[in-house]
């Protein structure tokens, strides 16, 4: 099997300039989460171009299959998510965003032309592997209830049903030609809270005739970080922030209520619902205190996710046969969310960061994701997609049938 790497490695550089232009036209032409009907519609043509079949899924999503010889053995699944982010984008290159206000601030049109590289490289090696290969082209990754929970309510994991799933993300601290990988718990789940603090408003020089949900608020900003504080395993990470405080108030005037948004994140499902318990009696029970009253909404987003350990061993060994061991990095918890973890609850998955910074040092392309000066060095564009065809080569020789 490894005799095929020098191959593969031809394969990817060959294309390399095709799978920039893929990305060069997603990036001029991004839409935002469930809104992809452009981007689906130029990612299925590709695949048929192929001369794969594609199947639609979530609305703006679609799915095909690479069959090699005995298909029926195994299926290893691959997924690239395809949204934009509400960003004005500030590069000046050729391929700016041409949708005011929307622009692939996260990478999202990389991993998406790196999983049709991908497939350009494994249709051309079908005689080498047996077992099937199921490309999972992902929409609103950015929104919830994240396009991964829908595609698998539709049943993505299903006919035929993946022995794993592997899925990558642009890193623009790591060089490109470089990868990072983690085993176990790797990124936070994710959840959006909502609070409404209610007094009574009125004249800022006579406090004694008001309740003024502005302190209540202030002091429920406060308490409340003593939730990650005191009540969380110190081992264990959480992070509890709010960024957003309405007090529509003036120097003079105590208002009615106060609105505020915030985020709840850690590592763990069990004691996630048990900080939201927490979180709901102190904001309750300290207004209440107070003579004010407050409303909590918890939006449940993503869980957490966990890179399977075995799965995650054996792409980090085939990464460094790929690419070198000192091109393979181990990465640290990372308090970011990905709707990817919804595969990793269901299947055994890896996912893995991507190089995208200057490889030469320069210290280019080192913007962080949701910022409107993101961008890549293309060498990314030919590491992806070989990288993720040698992975599922290997992935599908070493499971079981």
């Amino acid at each position: 099997m490894q005799h095929l790497i020098p191959r593969i490695q031809t394969l990817a550089a060959e294309a390399a300039a095709e799978t920039i232009a893929l990305r060069e036209h997603l990036h001029a032409n991004p839409e935002l989460s469930f809104q992809e009907f452009n981007t689906v519609a130029y990612v299925t043509k590709q695949l048929q171009e192929l001369g794969l079949q594609t199947q639609p899924i979530a609305n703006t999503g679609v799915v095909a299959l690479i069959e090699g010889r005995n298909p029926s053995v195994r299926t290893v699944a691959l997924r690239a998510d395809m949204d934009a982010l509400p960003i004005t984008e500030q590069n000046e290159v050729a391929y700016k965003s041409t949708n005011p206000g929307v622009m692939h601030a996260c990478g999202h049109d990389v991993h998406t032309s790196s999983l049709l590289g991908t497939a350009r490289i494994l249709t051309q090696l079908r005689d080498e592997f047996e077992g099937t290969v199921k490309l999972m082209f992902q929409p609103g990754e950015e929104l919830l209830p994240g396009g991964a929970s829908l595609m698998i309510k539709e049943g993505v994991l299903e006919n035929p049903k993946p022995a794993s799933v592997l899925g990558q993300h642009v890193f623009p601290r790591l060089p490109a030609g470089k990868i990072g990988v983690r085993a176990g718990r790797y990124m936070a789940s994710t959840d959006e809270l909502y609070l409404t603090v209610r007094g009574k408003g009125g004249h800022g020089a006579m406090p004694e005739q008001n309740i003024d949900p502005v302190l209540v608020a202030a002091h429920i900003i406060v308490a409340a970080q003593q939730i990650v504080s005191r009540r969380a395993n110190p081992k264990l990470p959480s992070v509890l922030s709010f960024g957003k405080v309405i007090a529509q108030g003036a120097t003079n005037v105590i208002p009615n209520e106060v609105y505020m948004e915030g985020t709840f994140r850690t590592l763990n499902e069990e004691w996630r619902n048990e900080a939201h318990e927490h979180l709901r009696r102190l904001c309750e029970g300290l207004a209440e205190s107070m003579g004010a009253t407050c409303e909590l909404e918890i939006r449940r987003g993503y869980p957490y996710l966990e890179n399977e350990p075995e799965l995650t061993s054996r792409v980090e060994q085939a990464a460094i046969q790929y690419l070198g061991a000192e091109n393979v990095v181990e990465l640290d918890q990372w308090m970011a969310a990905e709707d990817f973890a919804y595969f990793s609850q269901a299947a055994s998955a890896c996912f893995y960061r991507l190089g995208t910074a200057a490889a030469d040092g320069s210290g280019r392309y080192t913007s962080s994701v949701h910022t409107p000066t993101f961008d890549i060095d293309t060498k990314a564009l030919e590491t992806g997609p070989g990288l993720m065809a040698w992975l599922t080569l290997r992935e599908l020789a070493e499971q079981p049938a």
